[in-house]
């Protein structure tokens, strides 16, 4: 069946009186880039005065909530950091919520500073990660730099910019060594979208993609012949995190997205209701060509920013 395509007021305002958590993609949804889509500023004041809860859920777990709150105050969005949800913050809290990760273990971490400061912010020791040790590159054929650690309960990946053969070997040691070791992965998106300034100054910059968290963790996944847990879009773990926070009915909750593969599957996969924007990433022909696909999302909307027609009423 053909997704309904909203596009009157009255159709606006049903949807959101059937609403009350919005969980909401970032880029693509809220922005594109450095740009706010038009109408989503108002359109996200017009929610919060209607008393929705607001959830802005993003698979980039190189970035805490403190940093994306940064972002948004950057683009003069209002956002809080207890409605920023990375999948970097959303594996914390299922270590520390659902898998009740013991005090005395400690997570070896493949990924940035974000994600460092969001284990800190719920109690959880860590090692790897940005310690400079850990990214120092090893001498040809030393193996004895890789240290074993039996306190490692945990190795949790996620993007990765000083990725090294040492700080690999040294998680595949700890998959590979110590029993009951948890293998976790933020996201396994593929690639890591990115804006590059252009050369030239009348010319816009280029959006490009680079490896993403899911090709860094490919080498752990052929070595250690391990299934990773995997939290991020468009997996359920990230819902039971939100949820193991927030706690909301998802019978009256709605993901927003502009991407079939990650934001609508995610919605689907967790029991909530689906709202795709166009405009980002998925093609009009991916929802209603001759072969669409087969994710489908409840509504389509143009533009996240459209609901903004309602608060001029």
């Amino acid at each position: 069946m053909t997704p309904p395509i909203l596009s009157s007021p009255e159709e606006y305002k049903k949807l959101i009186d059937s609403v009350d958590t919005f969980l909401l993609d970032c880029d693509g949804v809220i922005y594109h880039g450095s740009v706010v889509v038009d109408g989503v500023r108002e359109t996200l004041s017009m929610l919060r005065k209607a008393g929705k809860k607001l959830i802005f859920v993003t698979n980039n777990a190189s970035k805490s909530r403190q940093m994306y709150k940064a972002t948004f105050d950057k683009l003069n969005i209002e956002a809080y950091p207890e409605e920023i949800f990375g999948s970097g913050y959303a594996s914390a809290v299922y270590l520390s919520e659902i898998l009740k990760f013991p005090k005395d273990k400690k997570v070896y971490v493949i990924g940035e500073a974000g994600l460092e400061e969001e284990l800190d912010s719920v109690g959880i020791a860590h090692s790897g990660g940005t310690d400079p040790e850990d990214n120092t590159f090893m001498s040809k054929d030393d193996f004895s730099v890789i240290k074993s650690d039996p306190s490692v309960g945990a190795v949790l990946c996620g993007f990765d910019i000083r990725i090294n053969y040492k700080k690999l070997a040294t998680a595949f040691s700890h998959l590979r060594d110590n029993e009951g070791c948890h293998f976790i992965l933020t996201n396994q998106d593929p690639t890591y979208p990115t804006t590059q300034k252009s050369k030239d100054p009348s010319k816009p910059d280029i959006k490009t993609i680079y490896p993403g968290s899911g090709a860094i963790s490919a080498p752990l996944l052929f070595a250690s012949k391990r299934t990773p847990l995997i939290i991020g879009k468009p997996n359920k773990p990230m819902m039971d995190a939100i949820i193991a926070e927030h706690h909301f009915d998802v019978k009256r909750a709605l993901m927003v997205g502009d991407n079939l593969a990650t934001d609508i599957e995610f919605g689907i996969n967790s029991g909530v209701r689906t709202l795709l924007v166009m405009g980002g990433v998925t093609k009009r022909e991916q929802v209603f060509g001759d072969d669409p696909s087969p994710v489908k999302p409840d509504f389509v909307m143009e533009s996240f920013g459209q609901f903004a027609t309602l608060a001029q009423d």
